[in-house]
């Protein structure tokens, strides 16, 4: 039998431990606070700020967690009509995951002070519902995550700050299940995301197997199920239609073999449906050695696309 102090020893024993394989597989967490979805606070020295929001899923009924917002300093000061970025984590993932691992308010404050305090409000959104969730970035039996992140996150983020009401100034990105998602929503509302950052996505929806994410969408895995999910998956969109006012960045590691080949066939396909995109590889494999770098990268790209660089 475990006294009460062995019993607390074990569950922080097993924290920890769990803590580290996550560290092996997904992202670097820095305590076991962080790991648990706490976020750390995060000192910008008079420049940007990060402060956490709920999002509410009004229209959707997506039971999301709170999302992180980095605000520029030139917000604080006064700046209106500003542009924005909607960022999506991997999955497992918590929005932490793009503040610590992702060092977005680095990434942002150092954009800012190469373009003369000019920077996006970047709205780090929950895009899963819970750490281990996973409902594929499209509306189904597993929640409406599609209506959530084109519907209300976009809704809330005009009625809360003095962002700009043309869909011009407004991207996606993410990586891994982000980066799939952000080519999800590109590609099924353009005019809410006309632009978007692929890292390391896939080039479909997944969970499991075609077989077993058909069925956990739509309860079972019929002709006509399969039918529906194919409808809704990236490459047969872009298949199907044309896209010559979106633009897009895929970004992947070099030593990525899973889902190299799987951003670059969304990357062809993105081009051949008019999209303005470009790919380029970055030295690494799925992790964030990859994914921060990749942010910092496309920043310039990003800050043209969004009318920040004149």
């Amino acid at each position: 039998m475990f006294g009460p102090l062995s019993a607390l020893g074990l569950v922080v024993s097993l924290l920890v431990a769990a803590t580290v394989l996550t560290n092996l597989t997904v992202t670097r967490y820095p305590t076991v606070a962080v790991a648990l979805g706490h976020r750390p606070a995060v000192q910008t020295e008079g420049t940007g700020r990060l402060t956490d929001v709920d999002v509410p899923g009004t229209v959707s009924h997506f039971a999301a967690r709170p999302a992180t917002v980095y605000l520029p300093a030139s917000y604080d000061a006064g700046a209106s009509d500003l542009p924005v970025l909607v960022l999506l984590t991997g999955q497992p993932g918590h929005v932490v995951d793009w503040i610590e691992g992702g060092r977005l308010a680095q990434t942002m404050d150092a954009f800012a002070a190469r373009h003369g305090g000019a920077a996006p409000i970047v709205v780090v959104a929950d895009g899963l519902g819970d750490t281990e969730e996973n409902p594929m970035c499209m509306d189904s039996n597993l929640g409406n995550a599609a209506t959530y992140l084109s519907v209300d996150v976009p809704h809330w983020i005009r009625s809360n700050f003095r962002v700009s009401s043309d869909p011009s100034a407004w991207a996606v990105g993410g990586y891994s299940y982000g980066g799939t998602c952000a080519l999800q929503l590109a590609v099924t509302a353009p005019s809410v995301y006309p632009t978007f950052l692929d890292i390391s996505g896939e080039d479909e929806q997944r969970r499991g197997t075609r077989s077993e994410s058909v069925a956990a969408a739509y309860g079972t895995d019929t002709p006509a199920n399969e039918a529906r999910f194919e409808r809704a998956t990236p490459l047969n969109i872009l298949s199907h239609n044309s896209f010559p006012g979106s633009a897009g960045a895929f970004v992947v590691g070099a030593d990525d073999e899973e889902f190299r080949p799987q951003t670059e066939r969304a990357f062809e396909a993105a081009v051949a449906s008019g999209v303005d995109a470009h790919y380029s590889e970055l030295p690494g494999g799925h992790s964030m050695q990859v994914w921060a770098p990749a942010l910092e990268q496309e920043m310039d790209w990003l800050g043209g696309r969004l009318g920040l660089l004149g």
